[in-house]
């Protein structure tokens, strides 16, 4: 069983900066975890994901430049530095964990309560 904690989330102007954390609790640590999110009237949407050795990472092309995952050394936090930040990148956040590399959302069978990020213009 995994679950997932999300912190982090707020509102800030654009052009701003604004960090998410999903803290992981697990028997043993998914090989893939990600972020998501889910803008009002919008399909959940892929934005970033990081490999349990932290060597695999994928990246939307919206926010390729501007977000970086990373994790802890134990781990058992999953971070998105969100830099340059966009009224478009307003949304619902929600980590994720998976078996597998992918920003496919239905891969995912483990999911965080999610984070609300607003950017103002």
């Amino acid at each position: 069983q995994v679950q997932l904690v999300e912190s982090g989330g707020g509102s800030v102007q654009a052009g701003g900066s604004l960090r998410l954390s999903c803290a992981a609790s697990y028997t043993y640590r998914p090989y893939f975890m990600a972020w998501f999110r889910q803008a009002p009237g919008k399909e959940r949407e892929g934005v970033a994901g990081i490999s349990r050795d932290g060597t695999q990472l994928l990246y939307t092309d919206s926010v390729k430049g501007r977000f970086t995952v990373s994790q802890s050394d134990a781990k058992n936090i999953v971070y998105l530095q969100m830099d340059s930040l966009k009224p478009e990148d307003t949304a619902m956040y929600y980590c994720a964990a998976a078996g597998i590399k992918t920003l496919s959302a239905n891969q995912y069978p483990y999911w965080g309560q999610g984070t609300q990020v607003t950017v103002s213009s």
